[in-house]
């Protein structure tokens, strides 16, 4: 098991989170863009849940973390980057972070279909995540936010209503949408 930072310390070593979920499809092409990363920014603590995908040639890497630890890793983390996963994603922005979003890709046999670009790209093109899809722009948003941290900062707001409730009901949304859009993809193919 990975052994998780006690406190986030922005003057201290920075601290990058990587979630691949628990989906039983291997995202080895994320494994291998971390591993080239990091070799070149050793003084960068990776900690990557890697899943079901291969053991990565990290020195933290973790097949799975419980829910407590991942919550612990995430307020505590300088940045965090996620699988194109809701619950990941949410709990991502609930801990103040615009999360860095992966989405797996089914010509990859990352997943089953394509729910996860669809998802990621309209969060990305909403401003909710920092949307992705190529190693290039995966290490332009880690080095961009290793620069500067507070790009990748949500901003607490006193008097917004409580922002977990908010994001749910982005998020609620956004999937209400790709599924109406779904149902009328199938209706019309029956009418056809």
């Amino acid at each position: 098991m990975a052994h998780i930072p006690q406190q986030r310390d922005r003057r201290s070593r920075p601290f990058v989170l990587v979630v691949v979920g628990t989906d039983v499809h291997r995202f080895d092409r994320l494994v291998g863009w971390l591993e080239r990363w990091h070799a070149a920014r050793p003084e960068v603590r990776l900690v990557l849940q890697y899943g079901h995908s291969r053991t990565p040639a990290l020195p933290e890497a973790t097949p799975f973390l419980g829910h407590e630890e991942l919550q612990q890793a995430m307020a505590e983390s300088t940045l965090v980057v996620s699988h194109g996963g809701p619950a990941t994603i949410t709990e991502a922005r609930r801990t103040g972070h615009l999360p860095i979003v992966v989405p797996r890709d089914p010509a990859h046999d990352e997943h089953v279909d394509n729910h996860q670009q669809l998802f990621s790209r309209r969060l990305g093109a909403a401003g909710m995540v920092r949307l992705c899809e190529s190693e290039a722009e995966l290490v332009a948003a880690l080095d961009e936010g290793l620069a500067d941290p507070s790009r990748f900062v949500l901003a607490a707001d006193p008097g917004r209503p409580d922002p977990r409730a908010e994001a749910v009901a982005r998020v609620g949304a956004v999937i209400d949408g790709l599924v109406a859009g779904r149902v009328r993809q199938r209706t019309a193919g029956r009418r056809g």
